[in-house]
């Protein structure tokens, strides 16, 4: 393989939503040097990529940020770090004025106020969010952007980031980029699970299938500690287009209806987990299908629908264009997806203190990859990388004050890395290829760790199972064969998602009680218990993951992990 060796201030991993908003954040305080690695192309990359019609985390008037957070702290049944979501909430609306400064559409009433959809969103016309924040962060002097780069690991040495590698998708060539700060902005992981739709269409899923856990599973390799990824993600979305329902449930008020006409929702509740539960129960019993009951609503309210999903899900709008009948007709049948992790909805991710700087000196989290705060979404993303952007400049500074020395670098790594990645075109071909592993992986995750098939429920002796069978992945793993740097691409991302589901089986085994149904239905522990309000965080030592149980971190409170450097550098946790 080619190499090259680049050098640079800050080195941002994943070009969406938190990470272009880091960028522009230090291009518009600092004049540091900025590089930014997106292994697809910046201007539609990560969760934006298609758009969205509303923003879904911002303070409408009369509310506060104390409100959201406590809205947040609700749906995710006390398991929070409230000091995330406050510092979070309180800058949703500035985040918003940004993005509005820089063209996004957002929708006013005849007043001139921006319209509302429930207690916390706000209408767009977001079809090109992405490509605004990608201007936005690329026409900062300092920002350079490594298009079509997959990065796979960090260098670390004693705990502090120093940069990372990663290969060119495009060509065989291998990059070792030299860092004095690292902002991972990756997003969560999909496709750990068998998926709704079989066969050609298995990547039409709720979250981005390109997003394979890649931030995570490099923390967890280099040891950062990680928190809560037992609060699975399962997505309630209407059926076959997997397009979002809450554009209806919220924008035309639809209620939760069985096959029998009968509404469930209030039956088992309407926390996010909840709603998905009485779900999976109303077909479990026999009561399906499930739809939203939206055949009582005007023509008017049915274009608006229309519109919606042409900002965000088109095919949501073709199906009901091409059936003949829209919704104002026909009731909108709904399912489940299949499991994700994913800290832009649940608390899952990197464990960070209020600065987002992850266990790792000088690694900041953001966005889907960071842990603690969910119902973020994309103003709490942009909220979370202008925030660990701020901390990354003050790093800087007291690296170039001399208040902290980083570690020698690693001469030897490079070349090492270089021998891993050469080795997958070395292999001769397998007996697996790489779509079949893939197959593999999710069959056993659906069948042994709550997948569909198992209507979301796991217990400990299929946990035991899953685990044994996931392991015994890996040594297939390493004799697959790349004729390309895609394959090679591919290769990886499966090696991400074996990491990944390895850390989540250990956090579902870890938690006795079933806290959050659905997301984590444990049939050996099927009650909540008081016990457990807790987080249950997790570190690799030693190529072991060992579970750790942390109290519960108020607002009151915020948690800070790194301590000023003494004389010598050294920094204390």
């Amino acid at each position: 393989m080619k190499q090259e060796r680049l050098q640079t201030d800050v080195l941002i991993i994943g070009g969406g939503t938190a990470g272009c908003f880091a960028a522009y954040t230090l291009g518009q305080q600092t004049d540091c040097q900025i590089l930014i690695a997106e292994k697809a192309n910046i201007k539609r990359s990560g969760c934006l990529a298609a758009g969205v019609n509303a923003i879904n985390a911002y303070i409408t008037k009369g509310r506060k940020p104390e409100d959201y957070a406590e809205y947040c702290k609700k749906d995710a049944k006390g398991i929070v770090r409230e000091d995330l979501l406050l510092s979070l909430a309180e800058r949703l609306n500035h985040v918003t004025a940004v993005l509005e400064e820089k063209g996004l559409v957002i929708l006013k009433d005849e007043n001139g106020e921006y319209v509302t959809r429930g207690n916390r969103n706000i209408k767009i016309n977001g079809e090109n969010i992405k490509p605004i924040l990608a201007k936005a962060a690329q026409e900062q002097p300092g920002v350079q952007v490594l298009n079509h780069v997959n990065i796979t690991d960090y260098i670390v040495r004693d705990n502090r980031i120093l940069g990372a590698y990663g290969f060119s998708v495009n060509e065989e060539k291998a990059y070792e980029i030299r860092a004095k700060a690292v902002i991972i902005a990756t997003g969560g992981a999909a496709g750990l699970y068998r998926p709704n739709n079989p066969g050609f269409s298995r990547h039409k899923m709720w979250y981005p299938p390109f997003n394979t856990g890649a931030g995570y599973a490099m923390g967890i390799n280099a040891g950062a500690e990680m928190t809560t990824f037992e609060m699975r993600f399962i997505a309630l979305r209407c059926k076959d287009t997997i397009a979002p329902t809450g554009t209806i449930a919220q924008g035309v008020h639809a209620k939760q209806m069985n096959s029998r006409g009968e509404i469930y929702e209030d039956r088992y509740g309407i926390a996010t987990c909840e709603r998905c539960y009485g779900t999976t129960r109303e077909n479990q019993e026999g009561r399906g299908p499930c739809y939203l009951k939206t055949d009582e609503i005007t023509k008017e309210q049915e274009m608006d629908l229309y519109k919606a999903y042409l900002n965000m899900a088109p095919s949501q709008t073709l199906k009901w264009l091409e059936a003949g009948k829209g919704p104002s007709e026909q009731n909108v049948e709904i399912e489940g997806t299949e499991p994700y992790v994913v800290g832009g909805h649940t608390a899952s991710g990197y464990w960070i203190d209020a600065d987002r700087s992850t266990t790792i000196r000088g690694l900041y989290a953001a966005g889907d990859v960071a842990g603690g705060a969910p119902q973020k979404y994309v103003t709490g993303a942009l909220a979370e990388g202008e925030i660990a952007a701020e901390s990354a400049a003050v790093y800087l500074q007291l690296l170039q004050d001399n208040k902290e020395i980083l570690p020698e670098f690693p001469e030897e790594g490079f070349e090492d890395k270089i021998f891993e990645y050469e080795q997958y075109f070395r292999n001769p071909e397998a007996l697996l290829d790489i779509e079949q592993l893939e197959e593999t992986m999710q069959k056993v995750m659906d069948q042994y760790a709550g997948g569909i098939s198992r209507n979301y429920q796991f217990n400990e002796t299929e946990l035991a199972l899953a685990e044994e069978k996931i392991r015994a992945l890996f040594p297939v793993l390493n004799r697959l064969r790349a004729e390309d740097p895609d394959d090679l691409l591919q290769i990886y991302e499966i090696r991400e998602r074996l990491t990944v589901c390895l850390c989540l089986i250990a956090h579902l085994g870890a938690r006795k009680e079933t806290r959050w149904h659905s997301f984590a239905e444990n049939a050996d522990y099927p009650e909540t218990d008081k016990d457990w309000e807790l987080y249950v965080n997790s570190r690799m030592e030693d190529g072991k993951l060992r579970i750790i149980k942390r109290d519960l971190v108020k607002s009151s409170s915020p948690l800070h992990f790194f301590q000023a450097a003494d004389a010598e550098g050294q920094v204390s946790v």
